[in-house]
């Protein structure tokens, strides 16, 4: 028999292609294997068959589908999202099962062109790529995956729950008959203790050990193939895993009863056999449902959306698919029905449950105007609306691709408790083999044997290995549901560590909707010349002003103004048939010569020319919850700073609404970031919440960034927390929850590391027999994964 070079199968060596183009004759299975073998000696990269080892592989596919089928536009619509000019799709590579395959995969990606980042998980064969699509496209990277003998179709949330449920149900199976065999070898075990104690006939003890044996084989090799499966893959690229310890410390186990069996001498340890698979693999599998739990909250957010709407077109309604859908086009939404696509409502009014998004529970009055966002629920009406994005790019979706980001970010901690995790292993294996050697010369082998079995089944790395995964997690899910998303599981570390909070006045600590409260006119003006000044501005003392005219003025027109200019944290210059207009504050007017009175309220000074023609006092007033969210973020042990480009007393006024003890007004963009950038330069970690443009330098500078709901499209880009909603009780909770995970994260090392410390010297010692020591590992895992999910409980 003679074996592929490509694929690693054994064959006739009459039916193989033989290949003449190598110093040495290669033989291949097939015109694939061939096809694969001289495209990666080409590219350089036949280090993968060192990787491999003697692991054989699936020989590639010569035809699956038509990969030209992943650049139609339906396709596109569904699963690609497009930034910054580059596209992104997540994959499920079928066929990969080690590192050498992750390896081969990401090696043969980057070797193309236009491709920019690859990102494969071993854990679950999910792939992150990004290209260019000016250089490639997504059928060129799925022939390419293909052409090296694996296969990639689009990750789907829905798919994968098929997926878990099949495997849930391969471990029910496993988990039944070790259970099966573990009550039936516990009677067993009772006849053999009564024997002991009372006496017992030497073929009667031999049928009770044989019977042990014909339990004790298949748990082994059925419910423990897992963990073999696992050591194997480990040890093939060079690990030592927790799966290696469980798998050695079984089969010695098993290969010394077998011993007993065959010699009669000494006492078998079958009974232990089963119970180690059993109890370890039941906790295996209770770990996995718990850590399913908190992934399916992440999941959900997409996962529940329809796959159609109700199109309106003319006088026809039918049904189409949410991926059909462009932008303007109108839809239907009854009561009870989800929405899937961002849009403005046309006619009707309805109440919206937006708890899935902003976390706040009551209802939101929507009708004519309203934004209606993906993701809520219609209660109580029939609601006609305009689409105003695609389905890829609706706020779900976003959120959805955010959430699945920060997934694949790993925190320092993480990070961290992997190298250690990775290395514990190592060093248990190398003490219970000094544990063996010992014991050996003290009190025989037989004992020596079972000392060091429990040793190393009770020693347990996938406690620390979990103890931050988990947590992070269930993090991540239950600041999700309160509407925070953190765009990577490390900011929810950093977060915690942060000791400063800056906060913006305008629009992040204020509803954002200055009001004019008086008007000072001191000459006649044509109000539609300051109308249109106004609007030429998003600030939201400008849009103030424009509620205000129009308020009581019906037929105000936009006028023609040449050379805006906006004037960051000041106002607006202008002008008009030849005359130059200014709107803004105390500090631009008075740049330009006039004198004006400040006031505790918010100013906006109107001129053309060498006059002032009016003058405007706003009130912006605090949000509902601000004082009681910025009161528990105090007292979390943070300190609270708020900025604002407002004057003084404004500001002021402000602080003592919200119960701030420090703020600076006055200030430009530049300065704000500068005061960030102070606080950092003496040791602060600081965080920094804004909605607007004049924040995103700020937001640039600190720690961490946080945009709240209503912010501008350049705050949410920069920063790293988005608050879903506008209530600044979501920005207390993002601190609360980061610093209860955190605090979980060091719960779950610390409880992970005295375990250990307590538990190896206590086997060593002996006093630990392998029953106990494989009960104490699970119980160990599972105390990790059900304290991480305390955080769920306690919110």
């Amino acid at each position: 028999m003679q074996k592929c070079d490509h694929c690693g199968l054994s064959y006739d060596e009459n039916v193989l292609i033989k290949d003449g183009d190598f110093k040495e004759i290669k033989y291949f299975c097939c015109k694939g294997c061939q096809g694969v073998y001289h495209l990666l000696k080409n590219e350089g990269l036949e280090g993968f068959y060192d990787r491999r080892g003697k692991t054989s592989i699936e020989p590639p596919k010569t035809l699956l589908d038509d990969a030209k089928k992943f650049d139609l536009e339906g396709f596109r619509d569904k699963y690609v999202r497009e930034k910054d000019g580059f596209c992104e799709v997540s994959l499920i590579i079928s066929g990969i099962h080690c590192a050498a395959c992750v390896w081969l995969n990401e090696k043969i990606l980057y070797k193309m062109e236009g491709v920019i980042e690859v990102n494969i998980s071993q854990a679950n064969n999910k792939a992150k790529i990004v290209w260019d699509p000016e250089f490639a496209s997504l059928s060129n990277i799925i022939e390419a995956i293909r052409s090296i003998g694996y296969n990639a179709y689009p990750y789907d949330s829905k798919l994968q729950e098929t997926y878990a449920n099949a495997q849930r149900r391969d471990y029910y199976a496993k988990l039944a008959f070790g259970i099966f065999a573990v009550m039936n070898i516990m009677w067993i075990a009772i006849a053999q203790y009564y024997g002991y104690f009372f006496g017992i006939e030497k073929n009667a003890k031999s049928v009770l050990i044989f019977a042990e044996f014909l339990l004790a084989t298949p748990t082994l090799f059925f419910t423990g193939s897992v963990f073999f499966k696992s050591a194997y893959y480990g040890l093939k690229n060079g690990f030592v895993t927790m799966d290696l310890l469980i798998a050695s410390g079984s089969s010695l186990t098993y290969a010394y009863s077998l011993y007993v069996m065959f010699s009669g001498i000494g006492e078998p340890y079958f009974d232990s056999v089963t119970m180690i698979i059993t109890f370890v693999f039941a906790g295996k599998f209770l770990e996995v449902l718990m850590k399913k739990r908190a992934v399916d909250t992440l999941d959900s957010i997409s996962s529940m959306l329809p796959t159609e709407v109700l199109l309106v077109d003319g006088g026809e309604k039918k049904f189409v698919s949410v991926e059909s859908i462009k932008k303007g086009d109108l839809i239907e939404l009854k009561a009870g029905e989800k929405v899937v696509i961002d849009g403005i409502c046309i006619s009707g009014e309805g109440s919206f449950d937006e708890a899935s998004l902003s976390g706040e529970s009551i209802p939101v009055l929507k009708s004519k105007g309203s934004k209606i966002i993906s993701g809520t629920i219609c209660l109580d009406s029939v609601i006609l609306y305009q689409a105003k994005t695609k389905a890829k790019d609706s706020t779900v979706s976003k959120i959805a691709a955010l959430l699945e980001d920060a997934m694949n970010k790993k925190p320092h901690i993480e990070q961290l408790a992997n190298q250690i995790s990775r290395k514990f292993s190592t060093t248990v294996l190398s003490i219970a083999f000094i544990t063996l050697f010992a014991w050996w010369y003290v009190s025989g082998f037989s004992e020596a044997l079972i000392i060091a079995i429990s040793v190393i089944v009770i020693a347990c790395p996938c406690a620390l290995g979990l103890a931050t995964p988990v947590s992070t997690l269930v993090g991540l899910g239950v600041a999700a549901k309160k509407g925070v998303l953190f765009k990577e599981t490390k900011f929810l570390e950093s977060l915690a560590k942060c000791d400063v909070l800056v906060l913006d006045k305008t629009g992040t600590i204020t509803l954002g909707k200055p009001e004019v409260v008086k008007m000072d006119k001191f000459e006649e003006f044509d109000e539609n010349i300051l109308y249109s000044l106004a609007k030429s501005s998003s600030h939201p003392v400008s849009m103030g002003i424009v509620r205000y005219l129009e308020s009581f003025k019906t037929n105000l027109k936009e006028v023609e103004l040449a050379n805006i200019k906006v004037l960051e944290a000041k106002g607006i210059e202008a002008n008009f048939k030849g005359l130059r207009i200014i709107g803004g504050n105390d500090r631009l007017l008075k740049e330009y010569g006039f004198e004006c009175e400040e006031s505790s309220a918010t100013n906006y000074w109107f001129a053309i020319g060498s006059k002032i023609c009016a003058h405007f006092i706003l009130k912006d007033i605090p949000r509902s919850d601000a004082k009681n969210a910025i009161t528990a973020i105090k007292e979390l042990g943070i300190r609270v700073i708020m900025l604002t480009g407002d004057n003084k007393n404004a500001a002021h006024e402000t602080a003592e609404l919200t119960g701030i003890k420090e703020f600076h007004a006055s200030l430009l963009p530049q300065q704000k970031a500068e005061f960030v950038e102070n606080l950092r330069a003496n040791g602060k970690k600081v965080v920094m919440a804004g909605d607007g443009i004049n924040d995103a330098l700020a937001l640039a500078k600190s720690d961490i960034a946080i945009s709240i709901g209503s912010g501008t499209d350049i705050a949410v880009n920069v920063s790293d927390i988005v608050l879903m909603s506008d209530s600044l009780n979501a920005l207390a909770k993002a601190f609360l929850i980061s610093k209860k995970t955190y605090r979980t994260v060091k719960q779950n090392i610390a409880f992970s590391i005295i375990y250990n410390a307590t538990t190896i010297p206590l086997a060593v010692s002996g006093f630990v027999i392998p029953l106990i020591a494989a009960l104490s590992m699970s119980i160990s895992s599972l105390v990790v994964v059900a304290n991480a999910l305390r955080i769920k409980s306690r919110e």
